[in-house]
């Protein structure tokens, strides 16, 4: 029961973000993904065409 009330209480303390500053980490995130999931993409195609002119 002690847990909980502590919990409670550092709840009351949490600085919640604006919906403004939460759209725009959100769409920080999600710009961030995409650009992370390009480069792997790139990096993946470029090594596999590396390692299949090799073998080849």
């Amino acid at each position: 029961m002690k847990f909980l009330k502590n919990v409670v209480e550092e709840m009351k303390n949490v600085s919640w973000p604006s919906k403004k500053q939460l759209r725009k980490d959100t769409f920080v995130v999600i710009q961030t993904t995409i650009i992370f999931a390009l480069m792997f993409f790139v990096m993946d195609t470029l090594i596999q065409t590396v390692f299949n002119w090799i073998l080849k």
